[in-house]
């Protein structure tokens, strides 16, 4: 299976999106270089990821994709960042409530697999990534802003962590869903807690990376890409 063509799927992590930091407003600044990765590997790289979208809205999208008979070798896909988001002004509202998020785990993962599976149906690789991690404080401080953030801390349990444990919780049902299916994982997030400060690498909202954290990315798919196309023998589906 020769890899050439390469859809990227996923939310504003592989679009690229970072808070700028003269504004405090979401811009795409995508310095994850994927021209040079490009043209390095001889791939033909399509980024069709969105601000916001969920696996739902993935999901969705790849079904139009495929209905147009796309061609791809492998798809790169990177979600649960949306899925696994609290309605933080609910919860500052209500906090005694059942709040639950986008998509439970276990549904996120059933939403997760029937993407995994379209793909392997067609001969195309899917490519899993984990979830880089968040920086729990900043997080609380950016989404609350606004909010009563005392009634938000009492529904956490009086600690941000459950915030980082939370996502830390989709990105494991990835690797999961890596394992089950036998399909490549590309292991964001060990790179940027390998980095040793994770607060460098992400923009003041504590979830999107900066600059500095899209370039670690770059490097690690660039990595993944040298290992994948020199693999022999490479993987196959039917």
């Amino acid at each position: 299976m020769d890899i050439t063509a390469v859809e990227l799927l996923g939310d504003s992590i592989l679009k690229g999106v970072q808070v700028d930091p003269d504004t405090g407003n979401y811009c795409t600044k995508n310095d994850m270089d994927l021209e040079g990765l490009a043209r390095r590997h001889s791939l033909s790289i399509r980024n069709d990821s969105h601000f916001g979208a969920t696996s739902a809205r993935g999901a969705r999208l790849l079904e139009r994709l495929l209905g147009r008979n796309q061609t791809w070798d492998a798809v790169v896909m990177d979600f649960g960042g949306n899925d696994c988001d609290m309605d933080w002004a609910a919860i500052a509202a209500h906090p005694a409530g059942d709040h639950q998020p986008n998509l439970a785990p276990e549904l996120f993962l059933e939403q997760y697999r029937a993407m995994v599976k379209a793909l392997k149906s067609r001969g195309i690789l899917p490519v899993l990534t984990t979830l880089p991690p968040l920086e729990p404080q900043r997080f609380f401080d950016w989404w609350c802003r606004g909010l009563d953030k005392s009634a938000v801390l009492t529904w956490l349990g009086g600690s941000v962590k459950r915030i980082y444990t939370h996502q830390e919780q989709y990105s494991q049902t990835v690797e999961q869903l890596a394992r089950d299916e036998n399909v490549p994982l590309v292991d964001l997030r060990s790179a940027f807690l390998r980095h040793g400060n994770v607060g460098s690498l992400l923009c003041s909202d504590g979830t999107h990376p900066n600059s500095a954290g899209q370039a670690l990315i770059s490097g690690v798919f660039d990595v993944f890409a040298e290992e994948l196309l020199r693999a022999e023998p490479k993987p196959q589906f039917t």
